[in-house]
C-alpha cells in the first residue's frame, strides 16, 4: 500500500469523526500552546537578565586595572622599588594584551577630576572617563540634546542625565539634595569655566580664607602689611585671584589656576529618575583630554599620575584601566584568566553571566514542565481516541488483512492519524502561544516572552512525535487482532 493511499485513509477516518477529532487537537493545542509559552517566558527573562548585564560592562568585555603590587596614586619610589611603573597601564600594556588569544581590541579609559564653575554654582567631576571616541560610540547610548564630539575636535564635556544634580552653591550644599530642584542651568548652551588644577584650586582658596578669618600684620615694620585674597566663582578664561597667608611680615600669594571654558558636545538620553551606566558621569574624548592636560600642567605633575622620586612627571600618561573586548562570550574567562597571569587586576561579568544562564535554564526547565503536564493529558486523550477507533473499526481492520493488506501498513495507518492529530494542534497551539505572547509584551510594555525561532518548527515535531507515541499503542492492538475474528466482530 502506498503512503498516499494510507494519508488519504487517516485523513477521511478523521473526518468521519470531526466532533472527536477536534477535541483531541484541542487537548494537544492547549498542550503546546502551554509548553510554548512557558518557555518563552524563560526565553524573555533569560534575555533580559543579559541585556542588564550588558548595561554594566559587556557581556564580552574584561575590565583590567593595574597590579595589586603598586601603591596608591601619585606614588613615589621608594627603597626596594626597582620599577614603581611595571605594572601600570601604559600603551605597551595595550599592545601586550592586543597579542593574547580571542581578543578583538583593547580600549584605554583615563579617569579625571576637575571642577565645574557657573556663577555662584560649582561641581565637582570626581568620576570623569576619558574615552578612545571609537570605543564609547559603541556603546550606542542615546542624546537627549547634542551628539558624540567629532574626531579631531577639541575637549568637549558630554553629561550623563543626572550629573546635572551634583552643583553645588556657594556654601558646598548640593542644590538638588537639599531643595529638590537642579540649578537652571543649560548644559549645552550656557558657558560655564572648568578647573582642572583642583588641587591648586583648593590651595588656593584654603590660604584666602585663612586670610579672610584674620590677616596678621607687623607693628614692628615700616608700612603695616596686610594679605588678602581673591577668587570669584565664574571669572573669564585666563584670570586668576590669589590666595595669601601671611607670617610675620612676609606674605606668600599662591595664585588660583587658570580656567578653561569647555564647551558641552551632548547630554546622555533620562530624565532625573532614570539610572543607566553613565547617569553620574561626564565622559570625553582621551585624545582631547590629553591635549589639554599638555596645556594645563606642562611639565607639572598630572593629578592621579605617578612621580619620579625627584618630584617629577614621567613622560609617558599611564591610564587608570583597560576596557577589553574578547571575540566570544565562551571565551571571556580564558582571557580574563591569562591577563591575570601578567600581573594585573582583570574582571568581568563572566561569573555572572555564568549564575544568569543556571538561573535561566532552571526557570525555563520547570516551565516547561508546568507545561509538559498539559501535553501529558493530550497524550492520554490521543491514546484514548485510537484506542476507541480501533475499536470501532475492527471489522474494518479485519477486512483489511483478509484483502492482503500487511501488519505493518495497519499500524502505520493507524500512526498517521495520531501524527495528523498532533499536526494539527501543534500548528494551532503554536499559533495560540504566539497571541499570548503578544498581548503578555504589551501588557508588561517589554519583551517579557520571547518565542525563540528554532521553537517553531520544533514545538511542531513534537507534538507530532508525542501523538505517534501515544498512538504506538492502539496501533499495535490493530496488528495484533485476528482477522477471522474481526470480521465475526459486531
Amino acid at each position: 500500500m502506498r503512503f498516499s493511499d494510507k494519508f488519504g485513509m487517516a485523513w477521511s477516518s478523521l473526518l468521519k469523526r470531526k466532533l472527536r477529532t477536534m477535541l483531541t487537537i484541542l487537548g494537544v493545542m492547549i498542550g503546546v500552546a502551554s509548553i510554548v509559552t512557558m518557555m518563552a517566558l524563560g526565553e524573555g527573562l533569560k534575555r533580559q537578565s543579559l541585556e542588564l548585564i550588558e548595561q554594566y560592562g559587556g557581556l564580552r568585555t574584561v575590565e583590567v586595572r593595574e597590579g595589586n603590587n603598586q601603591g596608591g596614586q601619585n606614588q613615589q619610589e621608594g627603597a626596594g622599588a626597582s620599577d614603581p611603573t611595571k605594572l601600570k597601564l601604559s600603551d605597551s600594556t595595550i599592545k601586550t594584551i592586543e597579542g593574547i588569544d580571542h581578543v578583538e581590541a583593547v580600549y584605554p579609559v583615563l579617569e579625571f577630576s576637575a571642577l565645574i564653575q557657573w556663577g555662584a554654582y560649582k561641581m565637582n567631576i570626581y568620576n570623569g572617563q576619558a574615552w578612545p571616541l571609537e570605543a564609547i560610540r559603541e556603546k550606542n547610548w542615546k542624546f537627549a540634546e547634542g551628539d558624540w564630539p567629532r574626531d579631531g575636535d577639541e575637549l568637549k564635556f558630554i553629561f550623563g542625565n543626572m550629573a546635572i544634580q551634583d552643583f553645588e552653591d556657594s556654601r558646598g550644599n548640593i542644590v538638588y539634595w537639599n531643595t529638590g530642584k537642579t540649578v537652571d542651568v543649560d548644559l549645552m548652551n550656557d558657558k560655564m569655566f572648568t578647573i582642572f588644577d583642583v588641587e591648586a584650586y583648593n590651595a588656593s582658596q584654603n590660604n584666602g580664607s585663612q586670610e579672610g578669618s584674620g590677616a596678621q600684620t607687623n607693628d614692628t615694620s615700616a608700612g603695616q602689611n596686610t594679605a588678602t585674597a581673591t577668587g570669584t566663582p565664574g571669572q573669564s578664561s585666563g584670570s586668576s585671584g590669589s590666595g595669601a597667608s601671611a607670617d610675620g611680615g612676609n606674605t606668600t600669594v599662591t595664585p588660583a589656576p587658570k580656567k578653561y571654558v569647555v564647551p558641552t558636545a551632548g547630554v546622555l538620553e533620562g530624565t532625573l529618575d532614570d539610572f543607566y551606566e553613565y547617569s553620574w558621569n561626564v565622559y570625553c574624548d582621551i585624545e582631547a583630554l590629553k591635549s589639554m592636560y599638555k596645556k594645563v600642567f606642562k611639565n607639572k605633575p598630572i593629578p592621579g599620575q605617578p612621580v619620579r622620586k625627584n618630584g617629577k612627571p614621567y613622560p609617558e600618561l599611564f591610564y587608570s584601566s583597560l576596557n577589553v573586548t574578547v571575540d566570544d562570550i565562551e571565551n571571556v574567562e580564558a582571557v580574563q584568566k591569562e591577563i591575570g597571569n601578567l600581573g594585573y587586576q582583570a574582571t568581568s561579568n563572566s561569573e555572572w553571566i555564568a549564575q544568569s544562564r543556571e538561573q535561566s535554564e532552571s526557570q525555563q526547565a520547570m516551565l516547561g514542565g508546568i507545561g509538559a503536564v498539559s501535553l501529558l493529558v493530550a497524550a492520554i486523550g490521543i491514546a484514548n481516541t485510537m484506542m476507541m477507533s480501533i475499536y470501532e473499526r475492527t471489522k474494518e481492520i479485519g477486512v483489511m488483512k483478509v484483502l492482503g493488506c500487511g501488519l505493518y501498513d495497519i499500524q502505520q495507518l493507524f500512526l498517521i492519524e495520531a501524527g495528523l492529530i498532533g499536526c494539527g494542534g501543534g500548528l494551532t497551539g503554536l499559533g495560540l502561544s504566539c497571541i499570548v505572547c503578544i498581548l503578555i509584551n504589551r501588557v508588561t510594555e517589554a519583551a517579557t516572552a520571547v518565542i525563540p525561532v528554532w521553537m517553531y518548527p520544533v514545538s511542531v515535531v513534537f507534538a507530532i512525535v508525542v501523538s505517534m507515541v501515544a498512538g504506538y499503542a492502539p496501533s499495535k492492538r490493530a496488528m495484533s487482532l485476528s482477522a477471522l475474528d474481526a470480521i465475526r466482530n459486531n
